[in-house]
């Protein structure tokens, strides 16, 4: 009896994690990416498994859980950055505005224009400030002199940069400080128009001054495009997020709205996690 008891517990928490995405809202209308029961591997290491999460238009989405849980493999599977991993194998959907990045027909490249990347470090191009934001439109065909410093100047402005820098854009991106550096790689990001920014940890190396910047810009970019970013500030999350999805060895725990995954967790392995019990 006591066996049965425990396995029914099981089940029942088995389809609760299940059906965590369907708590969310559950309209397409407003869905800009999803994965459907997306796995990866690393030769024979299961990183990511059953993966079903929505991600909503303009909104802020914090992926949050342990290191080697899955957080940086997963976000990158939305701009396909795996492929480049020898061993890696997925299966699964990922649906970007209701098309699998995954199907063999799928436009990389272009899906890579439209879903930006941020990484932890910031990564500006040895070269000058004006050079780093032409670079992207200039690969895209864009080649008009006068087309390319308008993008400069209004991506800048967009990532809060253009008055700290108008009067030295030929000069070396490396001689920004740190933060600089990153909002400057915030600002060629958005270059290209994408829909969607990733951002991988991207004040984990930054001093509190400019991550409390960065933090306001991710709020200010919410308003014209999709974030997903990765953190292990708990804090981070709880201050900027709509959404939050907890992710533990590989598998999705909980999702749900910021203030109810921190206040109210469903799960006791999110409680135990964002109260500090472990990670």
């Amino acid at each position: 009896m006591v066996l049965n008891t425990s396995r029914n517990k099981e089940k029942n928490e088995i389809e609760e994690k299940n059906n965590i995405s369907q708590k969310i809202n559950n309209s397409g209308d407003d869905i800009v990416i999803e994965t459907v029961k997306l796995n990866l591997w690393y030769d024979d290491n299961h990183v990511l498994k059953d993966i079903n999460l929505k991600f909503k238009k303009n909104k802020i989405t914090a992926i949050i859980g342990p290191s080697g849980c899955g957080k940086s493999t997963l976000i990158r599977c939305f701009n396909r950055m795996n492929d480049v991993i020898e061993g890696c194998k997925i299966e699964g959907k990922v649906l970007f505005n209701g098309e699998n990045l995954y199907d063999k027909n799928a436009d990389v490249r272009l899906n890579r224009k439209k879903i930006g990347m941020i990484f932890q470090k910031p990564n500006p191009f040895p070269m000058s400030i004006i050079d780093n934001m032409t670079y992207g439109p200039k690969i895209h065909k864009v080649e008009d002199p006068k087309t390319l410093e308008k993008i400069a100047e209004k991506c800048l402005n967009r990532a809060v940069l253009w008055d700290e820098v108008n009067d030295r854009l030929e000069e070396s991106a490396m001689s920004l400080s740190g933060g600089q550096q990153q909002r400057l790689c915030i600002a060629r990001a958005l270059s290209v128009e994408p829909e969607i920014l990733l951002m991988d940890e991207p004040t984990a190396s930054l001093d509190p001054i400019a991550t409390q910047k960065i933090e306001e810009l991710i709020l200010e970019l919410k308003h014209e495009w999709t974030v997903i970013i990765v953190t292990h500030n708990m804090q981070q999350a709880a201050r900027i997020s709509d959404y939050t999805a907890f992710m533990y060895l590989g598998e999705l725990i909980e999702y749900g709205d910021t203030t109810q995954i921190f206040e109210k967790p469903q799960q006791k392995l999110t409680e135990n996690y964002i109260t500090g019990r472990f990670g």
